[in-house]
């Protein structure tokens, strides 16, 4: 089985091309392909292939390291565009994906010496909590939560209280959908955050049915932030498109930054341009190959 690995600011993925090989089980694929020490390291997998509506020029299936199929990939689905426009699958531009989110368009350029940069319409943020969906105590059916207050014990479920006030942390979290759900935690500086905690806890916590990916994230300026990101089934990643996006928003809700603006992960920058309620998210970054391989038997048989 043929496969090419890109990623987007060192959130990493294995790329599968529908039109030449086929995958019968791709979470089991996912999980065989991303462990870093038997497979190729990744954190996750994610198809290529033909839509199957008019609407879009290919489609994208992704799946996290733990198998679980996820609804959409902001770094991911920059990647699928470079890799359809230089595997000959389209040339158009605005390219259109569809994604488990719905159909996205995707403006692209070559930028220097081989690169490709990427600008992706992300759909308009979901805020009504059962959108994403989430199951607050107290929160009314359509209502968001944007600074909500923590309450009093929280952290203390399972003992995760100790050095939960390493960074920081303000105490209180925004729920933001992208597609897929993601929480916000404020902080003085996310790299003292024990997010190898926090993410874990919050991920699986009872108020999210469906799981949730967490950012830790600090204001550095009026256009400008920094964050960590713990995805759900995959834990920590270097970047998350979606998650940048998430966090955008939610500064500009709580009226901490305003748009455009710089988002600082560890593996990178991203732009994010975002105005107002009621209005659509355009994320701006990166798209880089990594190597294109030939999986050993042993691993092609995990595809099913």
């Amino acid at each position: 089985m043929q496969v090419t690995k890109m990623h987007g600011l060192g959130n990493d993925y294995v790329y599968v091309d529908l039109r030449r090989e086929r995958v019968a089980d791709p979470g089991r694929l996912a999980r065989a392909v991303s462990d870093r020490h038997r497979g190729l390291g990744s954190d996750g997998l994610i198809l290529v292939g033909p839509a199957d509506t008019a609407e879009a020029d290919v489609r994208m299936r992704i799946f996290n390291a733990d198998g679980s199929e996820a609804q959409m990939c902001g770094n991911g689905i920059r990647c699928v565009a470079r890799l359809a426009v230089e595997r000959g699958m389209t040339s158009a531009n605005p390219l259109r994906v569809q994604t488990g989110r719905g159909t996205l368009a995707v403006r692209w350029r070559r930028a220097g010496e081989g690169g490709f940069e990427a600008a992706v319409g992300m759909g308009v943020p979901q805020l009504a909590c059962e959108t994403l969906p989430a199951c607050v105590p107290g929160v009314a059916p359509g209502a968001s939560v944007v600074a909500r207050p923590l309450p009093p014990g929280f952290w203390g479920e399972r003992g995760a209280e100790d050095g939960m006030d390493r960074g920081g942390l303000t105490g209180t979290i925004t729920l933001v959908g992208m597609g897929n759900p993601h929480a916000v935690l404020w902080c003085r500086q996310v790299d003292e955050v024990p997010l190898e905690r926090v993410g874990p806890f919050l991920e699986r916590h009872a108020w999210f049915p469906q799981r949730i990916n967490v950012h830790v994230a600090q204001v550095l300026g009026p256009s400008r932030l920094r964050m960590r990101t713990w995805e759900r089934g995959s834990g920590i990643t270097m970047a998350c498109g979606t998650g940048a996006s998430a966090v955008a928003v939610a500064a500009v809700l709580q009226g901490l930054a305003q748009s455009p603006l710089q988002v600082e992960l560890p593996g990178g920058e991203l732009r994010i341009d975002w105005n107002a309620v009621g209005e659509e998210v355009f994320m701006t970054g990166p798209a880089e190959f990594v190597a294109d391989a030939v999986l050993s038997p042993e691993l092609a048989r995990e595809a099913g």
